[in-house]
């Protein structure tokens, strides 16, 4: 597994969404999930106090449980949780640390990212508060998610020793949006970036093929992401499929390869309901493409 910088943090190029723990996945299966990734040298885990409505940071701090020194833990706050309001106010970001410590079952939360903008909180009073769990030690380096690039410059301006050492935003093959303006801001202000999504939804895993009915249980099925298993889509599937197979690997590989190739991103994070899964992620970013390939799949792809 290879490991790449996100501040002081030194994080597994493949990481674990965990949004499916709670939701998909119950304690025993987060709990295998978990297990294969440390065996497969994945250490960053990423989850928020939103999914599963706790019940993700609860799974994930149990399976870590006496293993905490093996794990980069990512968490995020901000959208409405129970009967909270939700935002980046100060005194909702110190209580949300509170709980998000408590369900996870931990002294300290690695990476603490503000989940998606708060238009009603000033991004220096959320800058202060997050600077003042930096002080206290409740947090080790903070993030934001869903920001503009603009919203990544306004905060970087507030006064402050800190700021965001990493955007997490989507980004894949099929969703391209970050190249216009944040990967080439993450580059210049050396921010990480940790692509959410990386497999639109589950369509380049290679399970969705023209012409063939979605998996039972899927996503796909589910309608989750309608917008992304279009017949346009499923026709660049196929071509990609082609040129991944000529060369000895799947789709899925592909997928992992190409965000890899970019140094921006530190992590790719992926959420896996089975340990076969998780195995698959960890090993497919292990392709390095050559630079013609990523022309060649740049051509496909536009």
């Amino acid at each position: 597994m290879e490991y790449r910088k996100l501040g002081c943090l030194e994080v597994s190029l493949v990481g674990i969404g965990c949004n499916n723990f709670g939701w998909r996945t119950d304690a025993t299966g987060a709990a295998a999930v978990v297990d294969a990734a440390l065996d497969a040298g994945i250490n960053f885990f990423d989850t928020a106090d939103i999914y599963g409505a706790g019940q993700s940071e609860e799974f994930l701090g149990r399976a870590l449980k006496g293993r905490r020194d093996q794990a980069i833990i990512a968490t995020k706050f901000g959208m409405k949780l129970g009967e909270a309001d939700g935002g980046a106010d100060p005194s909702y970001i110190r209580k949300s640390i509170d709980g998000s410590l408590r369900r996870l079952q931990v002294d300290t939360i690695d990476l603490y990212q503000i989940h998606c903008p708060d238009p009603n909180t000033p991004i220096a009073e959320t800058m202060e508060a997050l600077n003042d769990a930096l002080k206290a030690g409740k947090v080790r380096e903070i993030g934001c998610s869903n920001f503009t690039v603009e919203q990544i410059r306004a905060a970087r301006a507030t006064p402050g020793s800190r700021h965001f050492a990493s955007v997490q935003n989507e980004y894949s093959m099929m969703k391209r949006d970050a190249e216009e303006d944040v990967l080439p801001e993450c580059a210049r202000t050396h921010i990480a970036f940790l692509p959410y999504f990386p497999l639109a939804n589950g369509l380049l895993t290679g399970k969705y093929r023209k012409g063939k009915p979605f998996p039972e249980s899927s996503r796909g099925k589910d309608s989750f992401g309608p917008k992304v298993f279009t017949p346009e889509n499923l026709k660049s599937v196929e071509t990609l499929v082609a040129f991944a197979e000529s060369r000895g690997h799947s789709l899925l590989e592909l997928a992992f390869a190409w965000l890899a190739a970019r140094p921006e991103i530190s992590s790719i994070i992926a959420g896996a309901k089975t340990p076969d899964q998780v195995r698959e992620n960890g090993q497919a970013a292990s392709w390095k493409l050559m630079p013609n390939e990523l022309a060649h799949v740049d051509r496909i792809l536009r």
